[in-house]
C-alpha cells in the first residue's frame, strides 16, 4: 500500500452510521466536521485537542477524500 492508500482506508461508511455518511476510522466523527471546521479556521492543533481519538492522518484522510470527490474530468471541445 502506498501513501494515498493508507490515507483513504481511515475513511469509512457504514450504514446505518451517522445517515451513511463518511466518517472517521467508524467513530461518529464525521469527514463533513472536519472540514467544516477546517473552513471555518479552526487549526488542526485545535481538532486534535478537541477530538483525542484523532490523529494528524485522520484531517489529511479528510482532505485527500474531499480532494478526490471534487476531481471531476475536463470534457474539451
Amino acid at each position: 500500500m502506498n501513501l494515498t492508500t493508507d490515507l483513504l482506508t481511515r475513511i469509512t461508511q457504514t450504514p446505518g452510521q451517522c445517515g451513511g455518511r463518511p466518517c472517521i476510522r467508524g467513530m461518529r466523527i464525521r469527514v463533513t466536521d472536519i472540514l467544516e471546521m477546517l473552513a471555518e479556521n479552526v487549526s488542526v492543533t485545535e481538532i486534535l485537542e478537541d477530538f483525542p481519538d484523532l490523529e494528524l492522518a485522520d484531517i489529511q484522510a479528510c482532505l485527500l477524500f474531499a480532494a478526490r470527490r471534487t476531481d471531476f474530468p475536463r470534457l474539451t471541445a
